[in-house]
């Protein structure tokens, strides 16, 4: 499974995003892998704020249903581990929610978000 950050869902769900080309191929390319693709469900909430302000919510989630997204849900620890992560890293709580999902799926992180990167790959979490 790989976890996708908020950066790599916006650039894919925005043409006009600088990432956007680099959102799309690098999904393909983990698609093509045979992975399936996952989002904590704050990042998801994260991602569908801009769509939902602007009338675009439908688009957007037939869009991401059309990836196969999954929605990961938080763990009945979450509280502990995401207070524990951002202590460990220093990142934000989104970026620490991105983190748990994929600890929690066994997975691996896309980012373009070179922080959140470097911080998934010390924790063996890189896509």
């Amino acid at each position: 499974m790989i976890v996708l950050d908020a950066s790599v869902l916006i650039a894919q769900l925005d043409q006009g995003d600088a990432h956007h080309a680099p959102a799309r191929a690098r999904l393909r390319a983990v698609v093509k892998q045979g992975f399936g693709l996952g989002t904590s469900t704050i990042t998801l909430a994260e991602v569908l704020v801009e769509p939902t302000r602007t009338g675009r919510l439908p688009t957007a989630r037939a869009a991401l249903r059309a990836l196969g997204i999954a929605e990961l849900p938080l763990p009945p620890d979450a509280g502990e581990r995401l207070a524990a992560l951002r202590a460990d890293t220093g990142l934000k709580l989104p970026d620490c929610c991105v983190l748990l999902a994929a600890e929690e799926a066994n997975g691996g992180v896309l980012t373009f978000d070179e922080r959140l990167a470097r911080a998934a790959a010390e924790r063996g979490l890189a896509a």
